[in-house]
């Protein structure tokens, strides 16, 4: 795994060079903090820092937040061989984690709590994240094009844990009185077919989620912060980087999804703090 970083007291020929250095697994660019370059420069830094990276072993890197700034760069640095870390695959893990993070701001009870998830393709992550939910939350609904799919699930947790979910696709009903919704995997084009309550919050696990209705005043969930308790393993400079890429860089994201619960459980994770376009819960 390597770590694209800026710069700090760079000589000015590196600068004009546009001179990228490799020490260890830190890719270093001529870029100082808070310094603004044009964008032809950022593309230009783009090739090159991908030249460099198609020598390396791995194909696996972070992003300071300080280069993050720099969209063409790192929309630039974009390939399908490389693997860059941000945080989503952990976000989707940590579902039950942020829904009690919010119940607990919003001070409501688990129990008087309705959960409405938009899925489509039942996932391993997915239908774990239904089970667990399902245990400690009793109004959970299931909205999706696949009916037939998660009436297996449907059955499934019933068995399992006693519990009643609902699966449905009713656009006009199913949302209109939601207090939270999970977006999983539905697009914008899909889900603004949906009657939606005007004051819902919506975790937005897909990404880009909007709702074009004019009378919506709720807040969309779009990004999180965590701790980690357990930090022995783990070499985090929280002030150039985000503790959650750190962290889910660490995981081989194929295993079971019981081992990936537990070591959150062994390392002590906890939401911090959860993102809106507006504001920070």
């Amino acid at each position: 795994m390597y770590y694209i970083s800026e710069g700090d007291m760079l000589n000015p020929i590196t600068k004009k060079l546009n001179i990228i250095k490799l020490k260890g697994n830190n890719i270093i660019l001529p870029i100082e903090k808070g310094e603004k370059i044009p964008e032809k420069k950022e593309i230009k830094l783009a090739k090159k820092t991908k030249k460099i990276i198609n020598t390396l072993n791995s194909k696996k890197i972070i992003i300071s937040k300080e280069i993050k700034k720099h969209e063409k760069y790192t929309s630039n640095l974009q390939t399908n061989d490389l693997e860059i870390i941000n945080g989503k695959w952990l976000y989707t893990i940590l579902l039950p984690e942020i829904l009690t993070y919010i119940t607990q701001k919003q001070n409501i009870e688990p129990e008087k709590t309705t959960i409405h998830i938009l899925v489509n393709d039942p996932t391993e992550i997915s239908i774990n994240n239904i089970k667990l939910l399902s245990k400690k939350y009793k109004n959970i609904t299931i909205i999706t094009k696949h009916i037939e799919k998660f009436k297996k699930i449907e059955d499934q947790i019933l068995e399992e844990t006693g519990a009643l979910i609902a699966v449905t696709n009713n656009k006009r009903k199913s949302l209109s009185k939601a207090q939270i919704i999970v977006n999983i995997d539905f697009p914008n084009e899909y889900i603004n077919q949906y009657t939606i309550n005007e004051n819902s919050t919506i975790i937005d696990l897909y990404g880009g989620t909007k709702i074009n209705k004019k009378r919506y005043n709720g807040i969309i969930i779009h990004d999180y912060e965590i701790e980690i308790k357990n930090k022995k393993e783990y070499t985090i400079d929280e002030k150039k980087y985000e503790q959650k890429e750190i962290y889910e860089a660490k995981f081989y994201k194929k295993q079971p999804i019981k081992y990936i619960r537990e070591k959150l459980k062994k390392d002590g994770i906890t939401i911090t703090k959860l993102y809106t376009t507006k504001q920070i819960i």
